[in-house]
């Protein structure tokens, strides 16, 4: 079978989707029918700060990154429900699977999609203005209904921080996993190959994780530096374990 048959993209729908009953459109809009592409993975995901961060973290240090952060971690649409803050999280597989969602998205802008293509996903969003605490506009957020990975890198990175090997079918996975051979521990923005008092268990004998993930981790323990954040790596590991500043 073609390489290319096994592209893989990332889609998350955000909380103002699912405040907006959008859910079913969009999944209508993005079905095999239309695009040509098929689940791999699917999972309802509580997203601490710490995914959020990491999944935002090229935003970092900019006017809107907090509010950001706060928006795909449901603050904004759910202030006062904690237990609706969510989003749905995909992972779709075909050819040229990138393009392909990012064509029935549209421009990241919602304003700019209902000008450039009505009809698309984001054609139904919004832009909120944020401002200081003068009441000054210093920027916009933008509530525009789904994420989806801009580049097969931005793919791999993406697909590999919000799901786990094991919740992808092994026919489906085209990153390399392996089973992992010793034990992970974190706390504190640290890892331990032993257990120690406060410390969560990350990987096992037995688990199975990504290949960069597990070299990351033995990076680490190391002292060594690692391409792979060790944020990254716990961010994923301890999604919809544990709530982590909910």
């Amino acid at each position: 079978m073609p390489s290319s048959e096994f592209d893989q993209t990332l889609v998350l729908i955000k909380p103002d989707a699912l405040k907006n009953s959008l859910t079913g459109y969009v999944l209508s809009l993005l079905s095999e029918f239309h695009t040509g592409l098929r689940f791999a993975g699917a999972k309802v995901v509580h997203v601490t700060r710490m995914l959020a961060e990491e999944h935002y973290a090229e935003h970092r240090g900019k006017v809107f990154y907090p509010a950001l952060i706060d928006y795909i971690m449901g603050m904004f649409h759910y202030p006062n429900e904690p237990h609706k803050r969510r989003v749905i999280a995909i992972v779709y597989q075909g050819f040229n699977a990138v393009e392909e969602v990012r064509s029935v998205a549209g421009p990241t802008d919602p304003h700019v999609a209902r000008e450039q293509k009505p009809g698309c996903i984001r054609s139904l969003g919004t832009l909120v203005p944020l401002r200081n605490a003068q009441g000054e506009e210093i920027g916009r957020r933008m509530d525009n209904l789904i994420h989806a990975s801009a580049t097969p890198q931005e793919a791999e990175r993406e697909i590999k921080l919000w799901f786990k090997p094991n919740e992808i079918p092994p026919h489906m996975r085209i990153y390399a996993a392996r089973i992992c051979e010793d034990h992970f521990y974190y706390k504190d923005d640290r890892v331990f190959a032993e257990y120690i008092p406060g410390s969560v268990c990350l990987l096992a004998p037995g688990d199975v994780a990504w290949e960069t993930d597990i070299q990351a981790l033995e990076l680490i323990l190391r002292g060594q530096p690692s391409a792979v954040p060790l944020r990254t790596v716990v961010a994923k590991y301890l999604t919809n374990e544990i709530c982590n500043e909910c």
